[in-house]
């Protein structure tokens, strides 16, 4: 299964944002806040300015979403057959992604560990055991936690620390350790900071 393996922080200082949602990017971004390179804190983008910006927010989304560039051009042509503004309904089937709902449910800290969960066979859909992280979810459909994985410490921790209560698209049940997709979430309710737009403006060059 293909994931990114390269330098994390090197593409958060690049995006100016911490893609990855991790520690290390965090104090690197707080640090060094400009692009990385021996000319990062003087560099000149005026040439090209369109393009750069329409394909820094593609970055963004791929990376956020942990999707590599063949799926998100799958994403994209989805999209462009659903009704409705095509970048809304890029991000919304980013967040109906299996990994992305464990995330929002409040399970796993970080995306890539949403996304490990799943891989690990620790999540279910409809009472039936999945390992594909890029599962696509719909309207009624019920994610709930194994049992191993509701005895998993590191499950437990995240739940009683992270504070995090699910996505109002997301209705909690049997404790907190299911989640049912309530409705499509609206772009309101997807709290990521991409301007889709200029992702459908790339794509339709």
């Amino acid at each position: 299964m293909a994931r990114y393996t390269g330098p994390k922080v090197r593409i958060s200082r690049r995006l100016g944002i911490n893609v990855f949602e991790n520690a290390k990017g965090t104090k690197a971004l707080e640090r060094r806040p400009f692009p990385p390179g021996a000319h990062g804190r003087t560099r000149r983008r005026s040439s090209d300015g369109e393009y750069l910006n329409q394909l820094q927010e593609k970055q963004k989304a791929k990376y956020i979403y942990g999707v590599l560039e063949r799926q998100f051009r799958k994403i994209y042509d989805e999209a462009v057959r659903r009704s409705g503004p095509t970048g809304e309904n890029i991000l919304r089937l980013l967040e109906l992604r299996l990994d992305n709902v464990v995330y929002r449910a409040g399970w796993a800290a970080s995306r890539p560990q949403a996304r490990q969960f799943v891989s690990h066979g620790l999540i279910k859909v409809d009472g039936k055991r999945v390992n594909i992280p890029s599962y696509t979810l719909d309207k009624g459909q019920v994610v709930s936690l194994s049992e191993k994985a509701r005895n998993m410490i590191v499950i437990q921790h995240n739940i009683d620390t992270l504070g995090r209560a699910p996505s109002a698209w997301l209705d909690a049940q049997d404790g907190g350790k299911a989640v049912a997709v309530r409705d499509v979430p609206t772009r309101e309710q997807i709290d990521v900071p991409v301007k889709e737009q200029l992702i459908v403006e790339l794509y339709s060059k």
